[in-house]
């Protein structure tokens, strides 16, 4: 559930590259169904740790010309292609460094019906100032390889209006020309097959902050393009045509009103030769209260409404039955045959409606749906079964498959082959934004994670999503902090945005949960990281919100039954507990660049080493395994520093240019010291790091086809398996590297 809140898809500090075009390396392909793996030219091998989905699914295309060819677009994960062989989705977009983050947030994408092998991207993850500008990639086979053109205008793949669209057209006059519409630049036209482009003239006037051209759809030899900046009113049309790629204008007799203020997404009928509209009073996901559903037969210009249900109704509840319209797809091979998605319908629950008959009578297919998620346990939400989706503008009807039907969610794409049995279709996609990370010494997981979007998950095994699904009792909806005991790893505490309370414990290693029985009161709304010590006794709870706003840390020494301030602790310090020492725990203030200790359990704290960087709350503190008072501080392009006196003095470590985050594992076989682990650069440009003989050295272990964006919130190795790695990515999960 991608909400357009900063903290939950992390914002980060970056800049496009320079190239206008370039050639980048092929991605490898997903040859196993269970555990899909790329071998690094550094010798190891990356997976993802499968959760199975859990972001928002933007955008479905199956190509009109090929079976078993689709595209998936996410709003912070980058692009997706379908392999029908292997019944996975193939990720695209994992070239994508570090200074291309802005990029995983796919804005639109298109396909040439003539031309099967190409596919064209318009990247771009935010239209803030401190976003970089966004790209456009093309595709000659499928998106194996790409070429690149960098833009002088912003997407918007993760904000407000990213399930509209497509705003990207290959024109079906001229394979060559390609349209794509803009939020905030009016519309750019391309002649060369999108290795460049300019503006055009366009109707409607861009705002700095509107949504611009919402969508661009094909009909016959025409094209439809919708505007989301409309008021509704026939005064400012929202639907506009060109027949001749010259020339626009509104198109006559299109509806107006709240229902029809935003055009979300349209379909063209080839067989009836009639186009269907979706619209909403809000681009959505987030905040559509009313909404519509119109055919325009294009061979005469007449408008009718086909709204399975206005919104407006009562609910069950005694409350309004508030929502949009959202996707919407037409069956290739039935005239008058489509489906539509309901938005943002909470008290009801959002459906699919289907029509055999052009609209004038409906079924909803979530009423005889069954839901199989045994595969994807996690969408049960900590409930006894899964609700039929929410967010669902992506919907997708196979051009070759009249029951073969996938809709996006929040946390998944759901697919049916009887239009009855649904479950999710999501093999191979990941989307989480991770941001913390556990890898116990003991016990049957290799590997606790916590996310933005599911909360904390226990992975039994990697390869498959787990088996309990997201933690419970409390379900968080966005994990915040997550921390293991080291002298006592059955100890885990964690602690995020929930309804049912902000932190929890296990006493299990993570299995099952029971949240503290009291918690601070600010923590409702700024629960911030959490930290215990060695022996799992004492609790420090570092409260912070999400825009910023740092409060008092808080100290528990029963478990989370009763709750302390402690005055000494620097707000918003980032803390670390001492992994052998249970009286020590340390705290980073970054504001004033001091590391502050504790030697009584967190009762008080004093400053130690003065002078280190500042300014940046990202900078972070790791504590090496098994050793007491053995520091390390990434403190990113000012470098990696290490103390070994429990933070009376850190040295710079020469080895490295930059660190962001850092973490350990199992020794190499005769070294005495933890390999380690760092998203970091030794040169010039960001990587993934492995170091054997304490930062001496370093060895990169991913190479430029597994860069995933940005890599700077966590990593740890596993202590168990020398050489193994987990890394956490901004909207691609988990990757684990292992040697090969």
């Amino acid at each position: 559930m991608s909400t357009f809140h900063l903290s939950r898809r992390s914002v980060l500090a970056g800049s496009a590259a320079a190239a206008a075009v370039v050639s980048l390396p092929t991605v490898a392909g997903q040859a196993q169904a269970a555990a899909p793996a790329a071998v690094a030219k550094s010798g190891y091998r990356w997976r993802n740790a499968v959760m199975g989905g859990t972001g928002f699914i933007s955008g479905v295309l199956f190509h009109p010309s090929v079976r078993g060819l689709a595209y998936a677009r996410t709003d912070i994960g980058g692009a997706y292609r379908w392999d029908d062989r292997t019944d996975r989705w193939v990720p695209l977009t994992d070239h994508l460094g570090w200074d291309d983050w802005n990029l995983l947030g796919v804005e639109a994408m298109a396909v040439d019906p003539t031309h099967p092998n190409r596919l064209y991207l318009a990247l771009g993850t935010y239209t803030q100032p401190w976003a970089g500008n966004g790209a456009v990639l093309r595709s000659e086979d499928r998106g194996a390889t790409w070429k690149r053109t960098d833009l002088t205008v912003k997407f918007g793949g993760n904000e407000d209006g990213r399930g509209c669209g497509e705003r990207l057209l290959v024109d079906p006059r001229n394979r060559d020309t390609l349209w794509l519409g803009t939020r905030h630049d009016g519309l750019l036209k391309s002649t060369d097959r999108g290795a460049t482009w300019k503006a055009v003239s366009f109707p409607a006037t861009p705002s700095a902050t509107g949504q611009g051209i919402t969508l661009l759809v094909a009909a016959g030899r025409s094209v439809y393009a919708g505007w989301g900046d409309s008021d509704g009113t026939a005064d400012t049309p929202n639907l506009y045509r060109t027949s001749d790629g010259k020339t626009w204008e509104p198109v006559p007799g299109q509806p107006t009103g709240a229902a029809a203020k935003v055009p979300i997404r349209a379909a063209y009928d080839r067989l009836a030769r009639e186009l269907y509209v979706t619209y909403a009073n809000a681009p959505g996901p987030n905040g559509q209260s009313d909404g519509s559903v119109h055919q325009l037969r294009t061979t005469d210009g007449k408008w009718t409404e086909v709204t399975p249900v206005k919104p407006g109704g009562a609910t069950s509840d005694g409350g309004t039955d508030a929502f949009g319209y959202g996707g919407v797809a037409v069956d290739a091979r039935r005239p008058g045959t489509l489906v539509v998605s309901t938005n943002n319908r909470w008290a009801e629950i959002d459906t699919v409606f289907r029509s055999t008959d052009g609209g004038r009578t409906w079924k909803s297919l979530k009423d005889e749906a069954v839901l199989d998620v045994s595969e994807t346990p996690y969408l049960n939400w900590g409930k006894d079964k899964p609700k039929f989706g929410w967010w669902i503008q992506a919907v997708g009807l196979d051009p070759f498959d009249s029951e073969h039907v996938v809709y996006g969610t929040g946390a998944t794409l759901y697919g049916t082959r009887d239009l009855k049995r649904w479950a999710p279709q999501i093999r191979g996609l990941e989307e989480a934004s991770v941001v913390a990370l556990v890898s116990p010494p003991t016990g049957e997981a290799h590997l606790i994670s916590g996310s933005r979007d599911i909360g904390v998950l226990y992975h039994e095994r990697l390869t498959a999503s787990p088996s309990r699904g997201m933690a419970t009792n409390p379900v968080f909806g966005s994990s915040i902090g997550l921390a293991q005991a080291a002298a006592r790893p059955s100890y885990v505490v964690r602690t995020g945005s929930g309804d049912q309370g902000n932190g929890a414990w296990s006493n299990d290693g993570g299995k099952t949960w029971a949240p503290f029985a009291s918690q601070p009161a600010v923590a409702k709304d700024a629960p911030g990281p959490i930290v215990t010590n060695a022996d799992g006794s004492v609790l420090l709870w570092s409260l912070a919100h999400w825009d910023g706003t740092v409060y008092p840390a808080h100290r528990s020494s029963d478990n989370g039954a009763t709750w302390a301030e402690v005055a000494s602790l620097p707000k918003g310090a980032v803390l670390v507990a001492d992994p052998v020492d249970p009286t020590c725990f340390y705290a980073y203030d970054t504001s004033a660049g001091t590391l502050h200790a504790s030697t009584d359990s967190g009762l008080t704290f004093t400053a130690r080493a003065t002078g280190l960087s500042s300014g940046d709350a990202g900078f972070q503190l790791a504590a090496a395994p098994g050793r007491s008072g053995d520091l390390w501080l990434s403190v990113k392009a000012n470098g990696l520093y290490r103390s070994t006196d429990g933070g009376a003095g850190f040295t710079k470590v020469g080895s490295c240019r930059a660190s962001h985050t850092l973490g350990f594992g199992k020794a190499a076989t005769g070294a005495s010291y933890p390999a380690i682990y760092m998203a970091g650069a030794i040169e010039d440009f960001n990587a993934i790091y492995r170091s054997d003989d304490e930062a001496k050295t370093w060895t990169r272990i991913n190479d430029d086809r597994h860069r995933w964006g940005w890599t700077g919130a966590a990593i740890t190795g596993d202590p168990r398996i020398h050489g193994r790695v987990y890394l956490a990515t901004n909207g691609r999960g988990v990757q684990y590297g292992e040697p090969v």
